[in-house]
């Protein structure tokens, strides 16, 4: 049984919204067709995340007209947007893994009988159908937390179409999915929209990807609408120079000049990869490259004290103690983890107390000095490109590109020395333009004395154009060590075995 979405598209007009004295959106319109995947794109910064949140309910705008079919909102509740025919799926899955498929799908929605108990055999036969419609053999039963996570973001996509929307909004959706699974995904999100009459916004910083998907592109730039094309009007640098127009190639490399080893791995092993026998140089940025599963994070946490290790991690000769973080920090490594939201930004605290909350105590002798606290802000701030650089705004509110780089700041303010910081996906969920800003910022640290970066990256692009040796990870292996001068096509090769 195939499922009968609404057609209809969705119109747009002079959408605006304001927050305090600055203006983040200034008369949108957009034109989104019903059977099309339309890709929204845009620098951090631009209003993408505003003009969702609009669509979605999130956030209610101050002027303008949504349009659905036939009606008229001026503004929406989650709920009323969802009625309306809207479903949003976030990059991070809002899914419960202790619960099944079934469940998942069906959660908050849920079909009761007259008496009010949840009709389980039902739900269960109408995922079926949903499950089957999108070309997947999954069983209902089976618990979310055993899936892996392209079939959860395929069960997240059910979960969107239950309600039978006419407009799917796609929020970075391929960001932690594996090579088979984006290829996958993509195939879907086409038939939906071609198929069943959906109009589909693409949000991704993945420019290849709009190429392949999309049927047509609309760039923002700096809350309003810089155009709007045919996608076989467009090509890679077309998209690259609307989002970022200053913006170096992705693949330019600079040649870096080194100091002397002063950090060693001697039959290192994590949780379960290694061993790794490798001297990093003062100056030098060493890349971690591999598919889905290879080893990259584990690695990475377990030179952060995250996972037990094995061997030993020497810094000017003297072991390091990586038996926690706490250790770990203490001897200088740091860890940047990929999931922000999650591992490394505090959600409901400010920019100022998010870059500064590992250094308090280090700033706190006899007290604390709420003007040092401002001054160190304000300098890191400038010195990482933050915007805007408001200490006491929401760190959860900022764009990926500006979270990202409160993050990797929060071990630049010169308290608390760190000498080999670790960044698992560095630049994921950023666009072209923050991560030429990042890399930037990343290449100043390793610039300073007595410092090494480790960074572990899905992207071969990034890998070439960042790091200064890279190792290809394979199941857990150290398949090969090598230059970034090999190309994209060497290291995808070496990272299937």
């Amino acid at each position: 049984m195939s499922i009968d979405l609404a057609a209809g598209g969705l119109q747009i007009k002079n959408l605006r919204k304001s927050f305090a004295s600055h203006e983040v959106l200034k008369g949108v319109d957009l034109h989104l067709k019903a059977g099309e995947v339309h890709a929204l794109l845009g620098p951090n910064g631009a209003g993408k995340s505003t003009l969702l949140g609009c669509v979605s309910g999130a956030i209610t705008p101050d002027s303008g007209e949504m349009i659905i079919g036939k009606h008229v909102w001026h503004s929406f509740t989650p709920k009323s947007a969802f009625e309306a025919g809207t479903a949003i799926i976030y990059q991070h899955f809002q899914l419960i893994g202790s619960l099944t498929i079934s469940d998942n799908i069906f959660l908050g929605n849920e079909m009761r009988s007259a008496l009010g108990t949840i009709r389980f055999r039902a739900q269960k036969q109408r995922s079926i159908e949903i499950l089957e419609s999108l070309g997947v053999d999954l069983d209902p039963s089976r618990l979310v937390e055993s899936l892996s996570v392209g079939e959860q973001q395929i069960i997240e996509i059910a979960r969107a179409l239950l309600k039978e929307p006419s407009v799917l909004i796609l929020d970075e959706p391929t960001a932690a999915l594996s090579e088979n699974e984006v290829t996958a995904l993509l195939e879907l999100v086409r038939r939906l929209a071609q198929d069943h009459g959906l109009t589909v916004i693409y949000v991704t910083h993945l420019l290849r990807e709009v190429l392949e998907v999309a049927d047509s592109a609309t760039v923002l730039r700096d809350g309003s609408v810089l155009w709007t094309r045919s996608i076989d009007q467009l090509t890679l640098s077309d998209l690259v120079h609307a989002i970022s127009p200053e913006s170096e190639p992705q693949g330019a490399r600079q040649t870096r000049t080194h100091g002397q080893p002063f950090i060693r791995l001697e039959n290192y092993m994590s949780s379960w990869t290694g061993p790794v026998d490798l001297s990093l140089h003062d100056g030098e940025i060493v890349g971690i490259f591999g598919l889905l599963g290879s080893g990259r994070t584990d690695l990475l946490e377990g030179l952060a004290g995250v996972r037990r290790s094995k061997g030993q991690l020497l810094m000017h000769g003297k072991p390091i103690n990586l038996k926690n973080p706490l250790l770990a920090r203490r001897s200088g490594v740091a860890l940047v983890a990929s999931d922000r939201k999650e591992q490394s930004l505090f959600s409901g605290m400010s920019a100022q107390e998010n870059l500064l909350l590992p250094h308090f105590p280090a700033m706190s002798h006899p007290w604390r000095s709420l003007a040092i606290e401002a001054e160190t802000f304000e300098k890191t701030a400038k010195m990482v490109g933050l915007v805007p650089a408001e200490p006491t705004r929401d760190a959860e509110t900022f764009s990926g590109g500006n979270a990202q780089k409160l993050m990797v700041g929060r071990w630049m303010t010169g308290i608390d020395a760190t000498h080999l910081l670790l960044l698992d996906e560095p630049t994921q969920g950023v666009d072209v333009g923050a991560r030429q800003d990042l890399y930037q910022l990343i290449r100043a640290y390793a610039a300073l004395k007595d410092r090494a970066v480790f960074f572990a990256s899905s992207d071969a692009e990034e890998i070439v154009a960042l790091a200064d040796r890279v190792i290809v990870l394979v199941d857990g292996q150290v398949s090969e060590i090598v230059s970034p001068d090999v190309g994209e096509e060497a290291l995808i090769t070496l990272a299937h075995g």
